[in-house]
């Protein structure tokens, strides 16, 4: 499977569609917390799915990137004075302004794709960022001692390639001279571990 079959089924949707069950507002807390888009800004979302992050948002330069049309069509019809949505695999995106891009997300698509189409991910990503830009990333996580119900989840997620935190700060650092991470517990209503990467070329 390539890495437009994986984009197809990665849409953000699904993981922040979790977040929006939690007992707070937790897409507008990470939104906030860790992406922290400023108005004006301009922002790319690899695997943007319906673009429901564009909710939390501030006024912005938006530009979504998803293979799959039907969640193009929706975030088009729902959203289409706020952004750009562009149907393509992401392996075929062009960037139209290399290094133009103060924020770039990728909200629950690491965890699809395996370490070589991962690269290809972080790679545009990198590209694509302003000097002192930054990717977030945001995807379940195995950790020690993390609860049984938890890791039982994970193992369920139709994303095959869950990895531990040393896994995906392993990919994050061969594209990224400084990669912080954060693990939360408490962002859903059910016992589940996300781990939030902010990477940017510059150490």
């Amino acid at each position: 499977m390539n890495l437009a079959q994986f984009l197809k089924f990665s849409g953000s949707y699904r993981l922040l569609g979790k977040l929006a069950v939690s007992r707070t507002d937790a897409r507008a807390a990470y939104a906030r917390q860790y992406l922290a888009v400023r108005p004006g800004q301009r922002v790319l979302d690899l695997g943007c799915g319906p673009a429901d992050i564009l909710s939390v948002l501030p006024d912005c330069e938006y530009i979504g990137i998803d293979s799959e049309p039907r969640y193009i069509e929706s975030a088009r019809t729902r959203y289409g004075r706020r952004g750009t949505f562009v149907c393509t695999p992401i392996e075929d995106f062009v960037v139209d302004a290399p290094g133009s891009f103060d924020v770039v997300m990728a909200n629950g698509v690491l965890h699809h794709l395996d370490d070589q189409q991962a690269g290809t991910m972080l790679r545009l990503a990198a590209a694509a960022m302003k000097e002192n830009g930054r990717l977030v990333t945001l995807d379940g996580c195995f950790l020690d001692g993390q609860s049984f119900i938890a890791r039982a989840l994970l193992r369920m997620d139709r994303g095959k390639f869950v990895r531990d935190e040393p896994g995906y700060l392993t990919l994050a650092r061969q594209h990224f001279g400084s990669v912080q991470t954060d693990v939360r517990h408490d962002l859903l209503s059910f016992p589940y571990s996300l781990l939030i990467m902010t990477c940017r070329v510059s150490a």
